[in-house]
């Protein structure tokens, strides 16, 4: 799969309006995940949230991305104590652009969902890498590894 022609976004999140272009000079890392408080995404986050002194050493920034609320967000952010923002993309806008919307199976039955995905852009604001369906234990820390390569 090719990687999505993105040049710029908009949302809202838990630190007021997120915009890709505001973020030049810092790698971009935006993952994307079904929903709040739910087992993988805890873990998920918990993972970004422990790593995140790396990613910043590394000149990286972390921002999770879900179809949830903003009031939701900061909860799950208060609970998790999370360091970085949440987007709220109740209307899928973000989902569709980056194509992380997907049919899946929940007990026997087919939903549509968020497959869990993580893209890199790099410090002139250009993906650079994607990983898609990926598991959430461990997950972080291959990003950072990846993050840390980039000079």
């Amino acid at each position: 799969m090719t990687l999505p022609n993105i040049k710029d976004f908009e949302a809202d999140s838990t630190g007021g309006s997120f915009r890709l272009s505001g973020q030049k000079g810092k790698v971009v890392v935006l993952y994307f995940y079904p929903k709040d408080n739910t087992p993988g995404c805890t873990t998920e986050g918990m993972e970004f949230r422990d790593l995140s002194k790396k990613f910043a050493k590394a000149g990286a920034i972390v921002v999770g991305v879900s179809r949830d609320s903003l009031k939701s967000h900061q909860n799950f952010k208060a609970k998790l104590v999370l360091p970085f923002e949440l987007i709220s993309d109740s209307e899928e806008k973000l989902c569709e652009l980056f194509g992380v919307m997907k049919l899946k199976n929940m007990y026997g039955k087919q939903v549509r969902g968020v497959e869990r995905s993580t893209f890199v852009f790099d410090k002139n604001g250009k993906l650079i890498r994607d990983w898609r369906g990926v598991k959430a234990p461990g997950h972080a820390a291959e990003i950072l590894d990846f993050v840390q390569t980039l000079k």
